[in-house]
């Protein structure tokens, strides 16, 4: 009867108590950490529906098929954006196939190889300083290097210098994403397969980096996105232009792309070049929201598989 009274007792003191002190303020944290958040999405909110809207009603077959017309007065149209998409996708493409195989590689050397010396230390942070550091740096560096010189078969501004100031913007997210999956792939697979007389190339090349794909797959499509949402870069190295990418020499002239368009176009005086504008904006959100979900995907998926 007593132990009964004691855990009756115990159970008592053990109820949840509303208005408790410590629960009182539980409850305001919780309150004010949720109206930040609604804060703080308000913003990106407001800033998607604007230009879904003001882009999205712009857009046509048209406009994506179409040529820029250059900026005047006396224009009813402005003409499309269909060099701009396909120089995105160019510049982009390149770059990606500069970055990646350089990223994973660190990536490996990091996670693999490196003994946690000075020489990885010193690696992993000028990582995170360059995954910090302003776009507009990586152009002017390359504009400096290469635009300036010519270093490039003769050539200044060109889609390949462009190519180049992405792939620098890219590498920091490649490098750190391949280490930290790399990490996560369990030491007995590794184990396992240098037990069984596998050696550390075969081990890295058949074993942890399938293990660890979903994580720099993901890690690759968000450097991606990032990298066709820039415009500084462009500026500096592949500037603009007018014209279908065709030629031989597609890689060493100029090319659109559909950050510069719209960074150019924004500043006219003239209506019809900011509605184009307007709708370059929209497909080049829709491309980095699906770059986004796809990732965030990937991620998702890597998740569940652990679970299970």
């Amino acid at each position: 009867m007593k132990d009964r009274v004691q855990l009756l007792h115990t159970a008592k003191q053990l109820n949840y108590k509303t208005f408790s002190r410590k629960n009182i303020l539980e409850k305001l944290q919780t309150a004010i950490a949720f109206c930040l958040l609604i804060i703080s999405i308000i913003p990106i909110t407001f800033i998607l529906v604007y230009v879904l809207i003001k882009g999205g009603t712009q857009l046509s077959i048209d406009i994506i098929t179409q040529l820029p017309e250059p900026p005047g007065d006396d224009l009813l149209s402005a003409g499309g954006i269909g060099n701009s998409i396909i120089g995105t996708i160019i510049v982009t493409t390149i770059a990606s196939v500069i970055s990646v195989p350089i990223g994973i590689g660190g990536g490996i050397y990091l996670a693999e190889y490196s003994s946690g010396g000075l020489f990885s230390r010193f690696i992993r942070f000028g990582t995170n300083v360059l995954a910090g550091v302003p776009s507009i740096i990586a152009g002017v560096f390359i504009y400096g290097i290469i635009v300036s010189t010519k270093l490039i078969y003769g050539s200044n501004y060109s889609a390949l210098a462009g190519s180049l100031a992405l792939s620098i913007l890219m590498l920091p997210t490649i490098i750190k994403t391949t280490d930290e999956g790399l990490k996560l792939v369990s030491d007995d697979l590794r184990r396992g397969a240098l037990g069984i007389g596998a050696s550390k190339f075969i081990t890295i090349t058949r074993i942890t980096l399938p293990a660890a794909f979903s994580t720099i797959a993901t890690g690759i499509l968000l450097s991606v996105a990032r990298a066709a949402g820039e415009t500084a870069p462009l500026i500096f190295t592949a500037l603009f232009s007018f014209y279908w990418p065709q030629g031989n020499e597609i890689l060493l002239e100029p090319i659109a792309s559909l950050s510069v368009l719209i960074y150019n176009f924004a500043l006219e005086p003239y209506e019809a070049q900011n509605e184009l504008a307007w709708a370059a904006s929209f497909i080049l959100v829709m491309m980095l929201l699906a770059l986004n979900i796809i990732a965030r995907r990937i991620g998702k998926l890597t998740m569940d598989n652990k679970s299970n």
